[in-house]
């Protein structure tokens, strides 16, 4: 997201279109873009757009299990990835 801003992609955060994306259903991930250059890195760029959009808890989780999902991982790995991420969310 934050690339997006940057680059005038998006004239302002709140207009990004992450949280209509995910209300579509579509399987979207937050990355880390060239951090060194943007300026940002995988938590800051959640916390920016968790900000400015009102993503909640459950909106993160679901972007760091489409993140893992939409990985080049194997089956196993992702699977033991989100496992990990959904005890975290259930213990927290």
């Amino acid at each position: 997201p934050q690339s997006n801003l940057r680059l005038a992609v998006v004239a302002d955060m709140k207009d990004h279109p992450l949280r209509k994306m995910l209300d579509l259903g579509i399987k979207a991930t937050v990355n880390s873009d060239d951090p060194a250059y943007f300026g940002a890195y995988m938590n800051e760029n959640l916390e920016s757009v968790s900000a400015a959009l009102g993503l909640d808890r459950a909106h993160i989780r679901e972007l760091v299990v489409n993140s893992f999902e939409a990985s080049f991982l194997d089956a196993e790995a992702i699977r033991g990835h989100v496992t990990t991420v959904n005890e975290y969310d259930r213990a927290h």
